[in-house]
C-alpha cells in the first residue's frame, strides 16, 4: 500500500513537471486564452538612484533647481469632506531641518507650507508623506495652496501649486 502512494505521489510530481516544461511561456495552464498574446519581458529594477535620488553623503554639483509636483484630490475622501492631495518633489528632500545653515546642505532641503481658502495661517508640512491630507471640509468650492519652501520658509521661485476643487452638499463628516 506504501509503494502505491508514493507511487502516485511521483506520478503527479512527474505530470506536474512535464506540464511546466511544456506550457508556452507565461501560460499558467488553468485557462487558455482565446487570443495568445507575447508577453514582453520583465522591466529591470529601477535602481536605488533612480527612485530616490543622490545620496545625502555627498554634495550635489550644479544641482538643478527644485521641482514641487501636485495631483488633484483624490475623489475618494471628497464625499466626507477629507482632502487628499497627493504631491511630490524633484531636487528636494522634504525635512524637518530649518535655518539660515541649513541653506547650505546638498542635496537640497526643504518643507511644505499648506494654506487652504486664502486663510490667515497655514502649516508646515515636514512628513514627505507624499500626501496632504485635511479632515472636516465643509460642502463647496474649496482651494488648497501648497507651496515648497526652502529652511528659512522663503518659496522657490515658481513652486507653488494651487488645487481647486468641490466637497459635495451633503458630504458626511468622517466618524
Amino acid at each position: 500500500m506504501k509503494r502505491i502512494a508514493v507511487s502516485l505521489v511521483a506520478g503527479v510530481g512527474l505530470a506536474g513537471v512535464i506540464a511546466a516544461v511544456t506550457l508556452p511561456s507565461g501560460g499558467t495552464g488553468a485557462v487558455a486564452s482565446a487570443q495568445a498574446t507575447p508577453q514582453a519581458p520583465a522591466p529591470s529594477p529601477r535602481s536605488a538612484w533612480e527612485v530616490r535620488g543622490n545620496t545625502p553623503y555627498l554634495p550635489v554639483k550644479d544641482e538643478p533647481p527644485p521641482r514641487l509636483i501636485v495631483d488633484e484630490p483624490l475623489p475618494d475622501g471628497l464625499a466626507i469632506g477629507v482632502i487628499w492631495i497627493q504631491y511630490r518633489t524633484e531636487n528636494c528632500r522634504i525635512l524637518p531641518v530649518f535655518g539660515k545653515e541649513a541653506l547650505n546642505l546638498s542635496p537640497r532641503v526643504g518643507h511644505l507650507h499648506v494654506r487652504v481658502d486664502d486663510l490667515p495661517w497655514l502649516w508646515a508640512d515636514t512628513s514627505d508623506n507624499n500626501t496632504v491630507d485635511i479632515g472636516g471640509m465643509p460642502p463647496g468650492e474649496h482651494k488648497v495652496t501648497i507651496t515648497l519652501v526652502d529652511p528659512t520658509h522663503q518659496p522657490y521661485p515658481g513652486q507653488s501649486k494651487t488645487v481647486k476643487f468641490t466637497v459635495p452638499k451633503g458630504a458626511a463628516p468622517p466618524h
